[in-house]
Parts: structure tokens; C-alpha cells; sequence
């Protein structure tokens, strides 16, 4: 049997032990992570599912349902959940908003919606990436779309419209996107608008099958200064026979207001992949009024929010907003970000720009002098948690490691090491630990 060592740095001592010590160097290395924010744990942190499963039953197709599991935080510290990944368009996350901080000991609500599109079964898996040590958490997913009764149901999006100041005699579009939510067949026998409004983009009579949608534009032209009232009215075969979706704008005298974005080219500067960065811009209006109905990006990685729209900005007056960038993947991003208004142009522009950085990640490097003892077939190398000392031990090389390096690429950021090796014989007797390298900070 191989002997223990008598104490740190000195010499194995036993039947066929000599002396070999730990040395040791800390690597740090950069590599990208991609979309995960795991690698970023901090210790003590545990985020544990009040299930692992969520299953939402019978939802009719066209509808949703959402439901709600517990997080908790079973750590000694904080745990933010930076990312939820869901591997189906047909869930998603309706809380909390991200990213979300939960103290050691705490918990939150996880919400979760389900919209089937037609009738059948529907899974997913939800990837929850937080800095805790068990990231990333993972939910699976499973409900049932049936069909609706009473056959094909005909839904509007939005479902009323409501077009703000435009100067009398210009004109100011916005579309209507008009699906059969049912599980059978529509027939559109008629589409036709009412107080001034004009509508185009579609003919009837037109079928739309289940789950079929179709787009069409609604457009304002103010005769008058005033407040002006109608309606477009889909007359069909569906369950719901007459869809009617309220439509308003008000006529203003005088020339149009301009909609001016501040800066025209928005930095959002260097984002570690799995993370955000925010900026702040504002728009200002000139000349009269204007009501800002819309704002989306053409790239998902940039979002945009602070704005409550419709938003009606007076002459001479300016409204904030703010823009985040949510890297998936290291490299350059860009995006364009567009408001649309009653103003003159109806659409004005912002370049974003952004870059995804990879998330660091660390290694440790170990060496050691050979053991001189006889027959030595190889080593076994340990490590435990730092915190005010040395934690349990266990053994992190899957197989005997021949030679006298080892590198450690299982480390967890922000966390602290001890290490130890063991020699082995050609006989599988293991001597005692090495000298102990402890408190290894991770950065």
C-alpha cells in the first residue's frame, strides 16, 4: 500500500512512496460560448424547477393557454436568470421579464403560454441559462390543440385600429392581418370599410383554410380637421358571421409634423454573447403633432421598448426610448429600427449597431514531479470547492493519467479550488494526497 503523504510539501512517506509535489499555473483562455450565459456562474447559487414538466391539456387551435411553475433559488446566493431558450414557436415565456434576479432563498413564477395553430400534439423543451450551478435548467413542454367548434372562426390583429392625427388631405396606412383561427374552412363573402376609410390588398370572395391567414391595408385620408369614426366589416360563413374591427383617426389642419430620431446611428458597443446591453435615443416631432403607431427592428437580436404606442408627441416636444441588444452569436451586428407615424415621411429610421464578445472561460493547468517509487502505473487528480477551506474531494481524470500534466477545463467562473494528486502502482495500490494547492480563484 502506498503511503500518505505527512503533511503539505513534504515527501510521500510509506512502503514504496517518494516525494512528488503540485505545481501549479492558471490558464485563462477566450472562446466563444454562443448563446449560453452558463459559463458565468457564480458559487453558491442553485436554481431548482417546481417541475420538470408542464402540461397544458386541451387548448382549442387559435387560442391560448398559459400556466405558471415555481424557481426557486435553493443556494446561498443570488442566481439571475439571464436566457430562456424554447425549442417551439407554439410556447413562450410570458414571465418574469429578463433578466430576472432571485435571492438566495427565494422564489419566482415562471409563466409559460401554449397557442396551438391546429388541431394535434405539441412538445417542447425550455433551456432556462442563469448564473446558477445547475444552468442551464431544463422544462419540458406538452399540450393538445383540438379544433374548434362550430367550424371555421375568423380573428383580426390588431383588432381595432386607431390611426392618430394625419394632416388633412395626405393619407396614412396600416395593415390588418386577418386569420381562421377554426379547423375548418372560411368562405369571405364581403369586406368593406365604412366612415371614410378605404381598404385594399383584398378581393372576395376569398376562402381562407384552417389556419390560413391573409393580409390587407387600411387606409386614412381626412377630408376635414375632426375626429373620424368607421369600421371595417368581414361578413363570411364562420362562426362568427360578422367581424367587425373599429377604426378612428383624427383630420388636423395645417401641414403634416416630421418625426426626428435622435442619434441617427445608435452604438450599443461590445455585448458578451448570452447577455444585454442597452442605449437610450429619443424621437422629437416638428412642425405639429405626431402620433407614433409602430416601432419594430429588422434583426431579433435588437429589440426596442420605453415607448407605449400608440404615443402622440406634440410639436416641439420629445419622447425617450430605449434599445437592447442581446447577442446569440460573437461578430458584428447590425439593424435597422423603424418608427412608423402620421408624419411626413410615414416612416423614419435608426441604424443599430452592436458587437456579440465571446464569454471568457478559464482552465487550470497542474504538473507535478514524478513519483520514484517503483512500479508506478500512473495518477489520480482531485479536486474540491474552495470556500473557507478545503470541501469534499473527488477524482476528475475519467482515466489513469500516465504522464505528470493535467488540465482542468471543468472549472466554474468565480469560483475557488483546492487540488491534490495520488500515485498508482501496477498493483492498483493509491497513495495519500500530494501537498494540497488550495483557494484557486477562478476569475
Amino acid at each position: 500500500m502506498l503511503g500518505a503523504p505527512a503533511r503539505v510539501n513534504s515527501s510521500l512517506v510509506g512502503k514504496a512512496a517518494s516525494a512528488f509535489f503540485l505545481l501549479l499555473s492558471l490558464a485563462f483562455w477566450t472562446g466563444c460560448q454562443g448563446v449560453s450565459a452558463g459559463n458565468t456562474t457564480g458559487p453558491g447559487g442553485n436554481l431548482s424547477l417546481g417541475k420538470l414538466s408542464v402540461d397544458f391539456g386541451n387548448v382549442t387551435a387559435g387560442s391560448s393557454e398559459t400556466l405558471s411553475i415555481t424557481a426557486s433559488n435553493t443556494g446561498n446566493a443570488t442566481v439571475t436568470i439571464s436566457f430562456v431558450t424554447i425549442s417551439s414557436k407554439y410556447f413562450s415565456l410570458t414571465s418574469p421579464s429578463l433578466p430576472a434576479t432571485i435571492a438566495a432563498g427565494q422564489s419566482t413564477n415562471v409563466g409559460m403560454k401554449f397557442t396551438p395553430n391546429a388541431p394535434g400534439t405539441f412538445t417542447a423543451t425550455v433551456a432556462i441559462t442563469s448564473d446558477a450551478s445547475s444552468s442551464p435548467t431544463n422544462l419540458t413542454l406538452t399540450g393538445t390543440g383540438v379544433a374548434a367548434t362550430g367550424g371555421g372562426q375568423l380573428s383580426a390583429n390588431p383588432n381595432s385600429k386607431a390611426f392618430g392625427d394625419v394632416a388633412v388631405g395626405t393619407t396614412q396606412s396600416q395593415t390588418v392581418t386577418l386569420t381562421n383561427t377554426g379547423a375548418s374552412s372560411v368562405d369571405v363573402s364581403q369586406a368593406a370599410a365604412s366612415g371614410g376609410f378605404k381598404i385594399s390588398g383584398i378581393t372576395t370572395p376569398l376562402t381562407l383554410n384552417a389556419s390560413q391567414s391573409t393580409t390587407f391595408t387600411i387606409a386614412f385620408t381626412p377630408q376635414s380637421a375632426g375626429t373620424v369614426t368607421g369600421n371595417v366589416t368581414i361578413s363570411s360563413d364562420a362562426s362568427n358571421p360578422t367581424l367587425t374591427i373599429p377604426l378612428s383617426g383624427i383630420g388636423t389642419a395645417g401641414t403634416p409634423g416630421q418625426l426626428a430620431v435622435t442619434p441617427t446611428t445608435l452604438p450599443l458597443g461590445s455585448v458578451m454573447d448570452g447577455n444585454s446591453g442597452t442605449a437610450s435615443g429619443s424621437l422629437t416631432a416638428s412642425g405639429a403633432s405626431v402620433t407614433v403607431t409602430a416601432a419594430s427592428t429588422n434583426n431579433s437580436v435588437f429589440s426596442v421598448g420605453g415607448l407605449s404606442l400608440p404615443v402622440t408627441i406634440p410639436a416641439g416636444q420629445s419622447a425617450s426610448f430605449t434599445v437592447t441588444f442581446s447577442p446569440q452569436t460573437s461578430g458584428a451586428a447590425s439593424a435597422t429600427l423603424t418608427f412608423t407615424s402620421n408624419a411626413q415621411p410615414a416612416t423614419t429610421t435608426e441604424s443599430l449597431t452592436g458587437t456579440g464578445t465571446p464569454a471568457p472561460t478559464h482552465t487550470v493547468s497542474l504538473s507535478w514531479n514524478p513519483s520514484t517509487s517503483s512500479g508506478i502505473s500512473g495518477y489520480n487528480i482531485y479536486r474540491a470547492v474552495y470556500t473557507n477551506s478545503c470541501g469534499s474531494y473527488g477524482k476528475i481524470n475519467t482515466v489513469l493519467n500516465t504522464g505528470t500534466l493535467y488540465t482542468d477545463s471543468g472549472v466554474v467562473n468565480g469560483t475557488a479550488y483546492c487540488y491534490a494528486a495520488t500515485a498508482v502502482n501496477t498493483s492498483n495500490e493509491e497513495s495519500g494526497y500530494s501537498n494540497i494547492v488550495s483557494d484557486v480563484k477562478i476569475p
